[in-house]
């Protein structure tokens, strides 16, 4: 036994007989003052003794004396050494000792990076932020293809008026990619704001003229038998594009097989007319010739009641088309303006001041729709998006089948349709529209109101279920993106203040715009 444990043993008298006994040979121990313990009187007092000493953990986390950790930050809180001696503390033998850093919520988010990984890459035009992470949305039609990440550069933005489809649509699609090289924006300006199209001045801003189209004199023309259109898409669509148009004209009605039939004719006739006058054909010709297919030599075999069959119907589509010259005049009646061109990288086909009902307004839709895959297939080289806010006129209708009949071009050549849809529940799910629509692998949906659009978004764009109670909750700005077979991601549409200024488009009810 150690001195130092024999003598605390000795200093107390209950342990000190038990110890005598336990080592009857040794040698009595000579007990000092400060060792053994005199003999203590009843009345007086027992003596006290020092608790033994404990052994400090130098591995145990130290403890701020009481007052010093007071009103100072947990990093700043002062507390015992933990590295008594240098010897050991070369050796490892302590833990380390690091001064604390403050953190916040917003740095440990790195910690769960399976939640917090961005859901695009930077490879593309900013949208705005990830509601989930923070992160940066990036995306564009014509990288992400390239890519591979999707199938087709077409792309769809649904939701009800007033939740944002236009902001995103002036920012991410026409204005944030005219910062690239080699990209084009062309607009189908529907909208009225002040006796003009809303994009009027941002298209003047960037130095083009909008290309403005009015009942007035002085509009803009456009000719559906430009060389531009031949050249583009050939004779084929050029006559199909005749037949579009007769069928708007009559309310949207599909022509008979004698119809179509005599159209075509009148088509031929005239073509070959303004070929030996050595100048560009233009509608009234075809009006002239409809009605004369007895002088087309491709129906020298055809019965003299045939040949009258096609005759009355020749003149059934003349007086189609002549009423929409009459009524529209000034638009469809003349060679197309000098001043169309795509030599700017913003263009806008103001549309605004034509009437809302009628052939008028998807007529030039339909015309400078074909003029553009004409003039891209000539002039190669950019990426255009084509913007249409009102996109029922475009991909409705007798449109559709057209639109649909020259995606494949369009692919081909650089081109991006993008259209804005109110109300997806309003075309049948078998209809032409609805095939084009759904070849977009892009979709932006913001808020729905009704059940029936919530439910065609989710079944006939691939939405998870579970998003069904999201789509009516869903705040101005806020949308779900979705791009190809990704998971559908939340964002917040981030503008600018000078974005801010040039996409309000509610001025006149909210006398300086919606922020």
């Amino acid at each position: 036994m150690s001195p130092f444990r024999r003598r605390q043993q000795l200093a107390d008298p209950e342990t000190a007989t038990d110890v005598a006994e336990a080592t009857p040979d040794a040698a009595p121990v000579e007990a000092t003052p400060e060792d053994a313990p005199a003999e203590v009187a009843e009345d007086a007092a027992p003596a006290e003794t020092a608790p033994p000493k404990k052994r400090r953990n130098f591995f145990r986390a130290p403890v701020s004396a009481p007052g010093e950790g007071e009103g100072r930050p947990p990093w700043e809180a002062r507390g015992w050494p933990t590295r008594p001696k240098l010897r050991r503390a070369r050796r490892g033998y302590y833990a380390p000792l690091h001064r604390g850093a403050p953190t916040t919520t917003r740095q440990a988010e790195v910690l769960n990076t399976a939640v917090v990984a961005a859901p695009t890459d930077a490879e593309g035009v900013a949208i705005g932020r990830d509601c989930l992470s923070n992160a940066v949305v990036a995306h564009d039609p014509f990288t992400a293809y390239a890519k591979g990440l999707i199938s087709s550069p077409n792309v769809l933005v649904l939701g009800d008026i007033g939740a944002g489809k236009s902001s995103l649509l002036k920012t991410v699609y026409v204005l944030r990619p005219l910062t690239l090289a080699g990209r084009r924006s062309v607009i189908f300006d529907k909208k009225d704001r002040g006796g003009e199209g809303e994009y009027c001045a941002l298209v003047e801003r960037y130095g083009a003229a909008p290309l403005r189209f009015s009942l007035e004199p002085g509009g803009t023309v456009i000719n559906l038998l430009d060389p531009v259109i031949t050249g583009g898409t050939g004779a084929k669509n050029q006559a199909h594009l005749l037949q579009v148009a007769a069928e708007l004209a009559q309310g949207g009605a599909p022509l008979d097989q004698w119809e179509r039939e005599a159209l075509r004719s009148a088509y031929r006739l005239a073509m070959r007319a303004a070929e030996a006058d050595e100048r560009i054909p233009v509608l009234p010709d075809v009006l002239a010739q409809a009605g004369h297919a007895a002088e087309d030599p491709a129906y020298a075999d055809l019965t003299p009641g045939a040949l009258e069959r096609l005759h009355e119907a020749g003149l059934g589509v003349r007086f189609l088309l002549d009423g929409l010259l009459e009524e529209y005049s000034g638009i469809f009646d003349g060679p197309t303006s000098p001043w169309v061109s795509l030599g700017e990288k913003l263009t806008s086909f103001d549309v605004s001041q034509l009437p809302e009902d009628g052939p008028a307004v998807p007529t030039v839709m339909a015309i400078a729709n074909m003029w553009l895959l004409g003039t891209l297939r000539r002039e190669r080289g950019r990426f255009t998006n084509l913007i249409a806010e009102e996109g029922w006129h475009l991909v409705g209708g007798p449109n559709a089948q057209l639109m649909r009949a020259n995606t494949k071009l369009a692919r081909g050549l650089g081109l991006a349709l993008v259209v804005a849809i109110h109300k997806i529940a309003d075309i049948p799910a078998d209809s032409p529209a609805m095939t084009v629509l759904q070849e977009a692998q892009t979709v932006h949906c913001y808020r729905q109101s009704r059940a029936d659009d919530i439910d065609r978004v989710v079944h006939d764009f691939g939405f998870e279920p579970g998003l069904a109670a999201t789509l009516p909750a869903l705040g101005d700005g806020f949308h779900l993106f979705k791009r190809g077979r990704d998971p559908e991601v939340m964002v917040e549409h981030i503008r600018s203040a000078f974005e801010t200024g040039l996409t309000n488009t509610d001025e006149a009810m909210t006398r300086g715009g919606r922020r």
